[in-house]
């Protein structure tokens, strides 16, 4: 039953086996903190969120850093649309990851760097990349030179003759110029009018996006590591970057492991801004999800996999869950009928179990060991929970007083077995809300973009923001004109 996970590093199953015996060391890319987490977001955190906690429960002591990027463009943006700080931008996004992480049940890790706190290691790293001659500095830019690593492109599997010019993406054209070869990499980018920047031995100026993960893994958990996380998005160039840079400074593999999440999509199309089916955690909880029905949304397809968000495929979630819940919460709900007293939870507890729960156990732990299929775990999740729903009817209609102390006693057993089994996929007992789309009038839609302007004055641009997705959720969408006009169209 050894676990088996696929490293996208040479796109096998391979048997998982720690550098340290016993010990897990695990990096997560973060989040660009210049807005509220999104769908996407939500499905990646689940996911490694139940990778975490079965490591744990399997034995392993798991080691978890996930960076938080708060220097990019974006972020610089949003100050200026806000008339802000980037620092302001990013803390306050920073407090709102927090509230969504911690909404979805996702623990949290045991170290989250950030980019701004980390400048010292970056600018080192840099010198000593420039050192050994993989990187050159042009006016005040440090670039990375990518035809200097022999092995680029092992990870994404591309070629350097068939990639894409600036496929960086953050770097503009008229930066294209100072490159020697045009997919080269900014390490450093010299200061722009107006914008913060940080001293350095180039000049005043920012790190880049790449060199910020490579300095923190180094920094936080040493040279190599047993598993690097992140969305496919993020393979390349994010991730090829990272590697090309910590292998040419430590001459050591980066990561034995690599894991990427599958995207999301919207009824069949990715999700995206642009096509107005953008989708924040915030905005789906305002309307009423449970955070539960999105965990085993999520959970039900296997993490590698597309994910299509459908609104049909969620109300499919939303009852499946609320049948799950009913069995978790029996010692909530029913646990006087049930006799499930303290005195009586302290004496069982520990009892060797009359029924034999080791199938369900065994056949949990190898769907799982099966490169986290966690929709097989749900299978027998369920399984397990169903007579306790069954149970749960019956004590619905009065019927308590027909089990005998031998069926209590039965029932009790599973439900800690299922209780035990449903948190390693993080799940826990919660009141069941209608996740069906609210029905809105004209005098709602008008007091919501009356709030929305307040807010906006106020300078609460998360609140703003958020009340323009959950009318957006709700088929409506805002117009702002000149003037501080706001006009809206049902869709």
């Amino acid at each position: 039953m050894q676990l088996r996970l696929t490293n996208t590093l040479n796109g096998r199953i391979e048997d998982f086996h720690p550098i340290k015996p016993g010990k897990v060391s695990i990096y997560c890319c973060g989040v660009t903190v210049y807005d509220l987490c999104h769908l996407g977001h939500a499905r990646s955190y689940i996911v490694w969120d139940v990778l975490r906690r079965y490591l744990t429960w399997i034995g392993y002591e798991v080691t978890f850093v996930q960076n938080f990027t708060d220097i990019d463009d974006k972020i610089l943006k949003k100050a200026k649309e806000e008339g802000s700080t980037m620092q302001i931008v990013s803390e306050r996004n920073i407090q709102e990851f927090h509230k969504d992480m911690d909404s979805l049940g996702i623990i949290k890790p045991d170290r989250m760097p950030k980019a701004t706190k980390c400048l010292d290691p970056i600018r080192n790293l840099i010198k000593e990349l420039q050192s050994k001659g993989v990187a050159y500095s042009i006016d005040g830019d440090v670039y990375f030179s990518v035809m200097k690593h022999t092995n680029y492109g092992k990870l994404s599997g591309r070629d350097l003759s068939q990639q894409q010019q600036n496929a960086d993406g953050r770097i503009k054209e008229s930066e294209e110029a100072k490159k020697q070869h045009p997919f080269d990499f900014a390490l450093w980018k010299s200061a722009k009018p107006e914008e913060p920047s940080f001293p350095s031995p180039w000049g005043q100026g920012r790190p880049g996006w790449h060199i910020e993960c490579s300095a923190m893994v180094k920094e936080e958990l040493g040279e190599t590591i047993d598993i690097h996380l992140g969305g496919a998005d993020l393979i390349f160039p994010h991730h090829e970057n990272e590697i090309a840079q910590s292998e040419s400074l430590t001459g050591k593999q980066l990561a034995n492991f690599w894991l990427h999440n599958g995207m999301v999509n919207v009824g069949g199309q990715k999700m995206s801004k642009s096509l107005n089916n953008f989708t924040t955690i915030r905005a789906l909880l305002n309307q009423g999800i449970s955070p539960m029905t999105l965990r085993l949304f999520v959970l039900q397809a296997h993490y590698r996999k597309p994910l299509d968000f459908t609104h049909e495929a969620l109300n499919a979630a939303s009852k499946g869950w609320e049948g799950l819940n009913k069995a978790l919460s029996l010692n909530i709900n029913h646990g006087e009928e049930l006799g499930w007293t303290n005195d009586y939870l302290k004496t069982n507890n520990n009892l060797n179990s009359k029924i034999d729960l080791a199938e369900e156990d065994k056949m949990f732990r190898l769907a799982m060991n099966d490169d986290l299929n966690t929709s097989g775990g749900l299978s027998v999740i369920f399984e397990l929970a169903r007579p306790l729903r069954t149970l749960a009817n019956r004590l619905e209609h009065g019927e308590a007083n027909q089990l005998s102390e031998g069926e209590k006693r039965v029932f009790y057993q599973k439900w800690v077995s299922l209780i035990e089994l449903a948190k390693v996929l993080g799940f826990k007992p919660e009141k069941i809300i209608n996740s069906k789309p609210q029905q809105v009038n004209e005098e709602s839609i008008l007091q919501a973009i009356e709030d929305r302007k307040k807010a906006k004055s106020n300078k609460d641009y998360s609140k703003a923001d958020s009340i323009r997705e959950d009318l957006r959720r709700l088929g409506i969408e805002l117009i702002d004109k000149s003037g501080g006009i706001t006009e809206w169209i049902k869709k």
